[in-house]
């Protein structure tokens, strides 16, 4: 396989180390939504390769290694995901500040479904901590952005 063409799973690969990787609990809470920001990325770039299948995909996987109910995640994420591929011609024409503004949107939207599903299934109550991650996303939105639109344009991924 060609250098171009693994881009793409490798930087998954990347977000799901990223997301899973341990941790001291105080900063954990504030880890960024790594993988809802790669699939927006991918699906906002290049919307024929990556999309709402794989973000299943890449949900169900998810929900496997946080040991969550199955299919939450997937659900949660395929939304947002949604959303960019069904307006990536606008997105892209958005300046880094405006999209980091829709990824905030984005991921408010991911994390209100998975506690909206984690109450309904088992009853967890509400705390702020579980929008932190939403801020250090939007935080990380460009430097992530102009990362990957780098690599993308130098191995011509198309």
């Amino acid at each position: 396989m060609k250098l171009n063409q693994m881009l793409i799973p490798a930087s998954i690969v990347v977000a799901f180390i990223l997301q899973i990787m341990p941790m001291p609990a105080s900063i954990d809470v504030y880890r960024p939504d790594w993988l809802l920001l790669i699939l927006c990325y991918w699906t906002m770039a290049l919307p024929n390769r990556v999309g709402v299948g794989a973000t299943a995909v890449c949900g169900i996987v998810l929900d496997v290694l946080y040991g969550t109910s199955l299919g939450v995640h997937s659900f949660a994420m395929a939304i947002p995901v949604y959303l960019v591929a069904a307006n990536y011609q606008r997105f892209r024409n958005y300046s880094v500040v405006q999209q980091a503004i829709m990824i905030f949107i984005l991921s408010m939207l991911y994390h209100m479904v998975v506690y909206w599903l984690q109450y309904w299934l088992t009853g967890v109550q509400f705390r702020f901590e579980f929008l932190w991650p939403v801020i250090t996303s939007v935080f990380l939105w460009p430097w992530l952005f102009w990362f990957l639109r780098r690599y993308r344009r130098l191995l011509r991924v198309t």
